[in-house]
């Protein structure tokens, strides 16, 4: 903080002040000789921040350190000093004159190259590196790793990566801040949140560290190839113990700063085989169950039923598309809602993603739901699965029936009639009647005569009385119906205002209310209840088709409220307009 409140200073009182020396990039050796059995630390250091940095080869050398990177900045007489260094730690791997090439690097549109270093390798030394020295400390002590599950997955098989930092005695980190953090491109990435940074004993290259897991993330590769994975940049302050004890004889402890980096990564991802890949795959990828259900498989035209279309497990359960589902055409779908409850892990995303769809059948009868199939690859098993659903079916057993299903029905009635023999074709045709002679007696004047001459008008009388009773009756029976009817809707829209915030019994109770009416006021029987003979009667009525609308409107809501989340703001909105529209066609009539 010091630091940055001096540098605020110099910035606010000298903002003219800029570099001022000449851009140069050299490489520096930490000695020039060395025997077999030693290491090498080698330093490119540029005074300008540059990009694109290439290192040399490194022929005859084995590279067991970096690169890691550096960057510092000073202030001298008011004259800034920018410095930033790549370092490789080698080891080489034959005696002599050995030579390491020019690396490169770009600063301002111009490549720069630093001047080749030739190193003498001797024969083995006895004392290779002091052990006390603090670059040999936090070179040997000190690691910054990229973990990865899978370096060669599938496309859209989930990868785990872990950062660690593995540190041990007689190091002590003081301070540690993330200077760059890796970029996934390409890939669909979820960090998981770390709540507290914890040191825990672990093991690199066979020894026992202290390790800290700095970062988790859950990939999954989007494209095929190689594909890089950025380094992750930490900024370190660093305990480190120095030859000079304090009064009591402690051991007394210097600080350096070190920027360390993990370096990159590459994952090669494999293509999907198209090998047995089904027709139906959408690219899921991962272990699944698969599942399709109905909430009922009995009900009446007009309600309405909830088709769940389902898949579980663990896999790329957000980077796929669930199957669509296939009904009969005399079936009302809405645009279905995806409930996702999904938890990201370590292995990856697990959970479930669901379709609910909702619908309404218009006309009486049996519907058949046909299966669909779900298809996923295992990545493990390296081979694909294809699931189906069971055949399922709703039973609409009240309602309007359609004329398709009228004449499937005629037809089927006339397909079981019991058909006749040839044999008996024409029994029924006598070959010796018996024949009686009429009776001399004359017919004309007798009382059968006159019987037979009164029927007809005593069977008109007969049929004409019987048909004003039937009026009487019907008209006294379409009143008490109209006034039940009355009755019962003023009795659900009171219970509908009632129980405002209740959802399922509020748009129950409103739906009846509205239905009720329509009996009331406009002579619409039980099976009369389509949505095109409302439109119809209204429209006879003289209604207006905006009228007609929002009157259907609120009888689609009451169906589509069941099974959509409602707030009581819409419940409150679905009443008023209940009663608006009612109070309108009151006026209309």
């Amino acid at each position: 903080m010091k630091y940055l409140i001096i540098h605020f200073f110099i910035f606010l009182f000298f903002p003219t002040v800029g570099y001022s020396q000449d851009i140069s990039f050299e490489a520096k050796a930490s000695k020039n000789s060395l025997g077999i059995n030693e290491r090498l630390r080698i330093d490119f250091t540029m005074n300008r921040n540059g990009d694109n940095f290439t290192p040399p080869d490194f022929s005859n050398f084995i590279v067991i350190g970096g690169p890691n990177q550096s960057v510092s900045t000073s202030w001298v007489n008011g004259k800034k000093t920018f410095s930033k260094t790549f370092t490789y730690f080698l080891s080489p791997q034959k005696r002599g004159l050995l030579k390491i090439d020019q690396a490169s690097v770009e600063i301002d549109g111009e490549i720069y190259k630093t001047i080749p270093i030739e190193i003498n390798v001797s024969e083995a030394v006895d004392e290779p590196r002091d052990p006390n020295s603090p670059e040999y400390l936090i070179d040997e002590n000190l690691h910054l790793v990229t973990e990865i599950s899978n370096n060669q997955p599938y496309l859209n098989q989930g990868i785990t990566v872990l950062y660690k930092l593995y540190f041990r005695s007689p190091l002590q980190i003081s301070d540690a801040r993330e200077s760059e953090s890796p970029k996934f491109k390409d890939f669909w990435s979820h960090q998981i949140k770390i709540p507290q940074l914890k040191v825990d004993r672990g093991n690199y290259k066979g020894i026992d560290y202290n390790v800290v897991v700095w970062r988790k993330t859950v990939l999954y590769p989007q494209k095929t190839g190689e594909l890089i994975l950025d380094p992750l940049t930490l900024n370190l302050m660093i305990d480190i113990p120095s030859k000079r004890t304090d009064f009591f004889g402690n051991r007394v402890y210097e600080q350096a700063s070190r920027s360390i980096s993990s370096g990159k990564k590459v994952i090669r991802v494999k293509n999907l085989p198209d090998l047995g890949k089904p027709a139906s795959f959408s690219g899921a990828v991962g272990k699944f169950d698969f599942n399709v259900s109905v909430n009922k498989d009995a009900l009446k035209a007009s309600e309405s039923f909830q088709i769940k279309v389902k898949v579980s497990g663990l896999g790329n359960l957000k980077l796929f598309n669930l199957p669509k589902i296939v009904v009969p055409n005399t079936l009302e779908v809405y645009e279905p809602e995806r409930d996702e409850k999904i938890k990201i892990i370590l292995k990856g995303m697990q959970g479930s993603t669901e379709d609910n769809y909702t619908i309404v059948p218009k006309f009486k009868g049996k519907y058949p739901l046909s299966p669909i199939s779900f298809s996923y690859f295992d990545p493990e098993l390296e081979r694909y699965f294809d699931l189906k659903s069971q055949p399922l079916s709703v039973d609409v057993y009240e309602g309007p029936v359609s004329s398709s299903n009228s004449a499937i029905t005629s037809q089927k009635a006339i397909s079981q009639k019991n058909i006749l023999n040839k044999d008996e074709t024409f029994r029924f045709i006598k070959l010796k009647p018996k024949l009686e002679l009429i009776s001399k007696k004359s017919f004309w004047g007798s009382k059968v005569f006159f019987l037979l001459i009164a029927a007809p008008f005593l069977i008109l009388l007969s049929i004409f009385l019987i048909w004003r009773n039937s009026i009487k009756k019907s008209s006294n029976l379409e009143n008490l119906r109209q006034r039940e009817a009355n009755k019962l809707s003023r009795k659900f829209l009171g219970e509908a205002n009632k129980k405002l915030g209740d959802k399922n019994n509020f748009y129950d109770s409103l739906e009846l209310a509205l239905y009720n009416y329509l009996k009331a006021r406009l002579k619409i029987k039980n099976l009369d209840y389509t949505k095109e003979k409302i439109k119809e009667v209204l429209m006879g009525k003289k209604i207006s088709e905006k009228e007609i609308d929002i009157f259907m409107q609120v009888i689609k809501n009451c169906e589509i409220a069941r099974f959509s989340p409602t707030t009581d703001v819409k419940m409150k909105s679905d009443f008023d307009k209940a009663l608006t529209i009612m109070a309108t066609i009151d006026k209309k009539l």
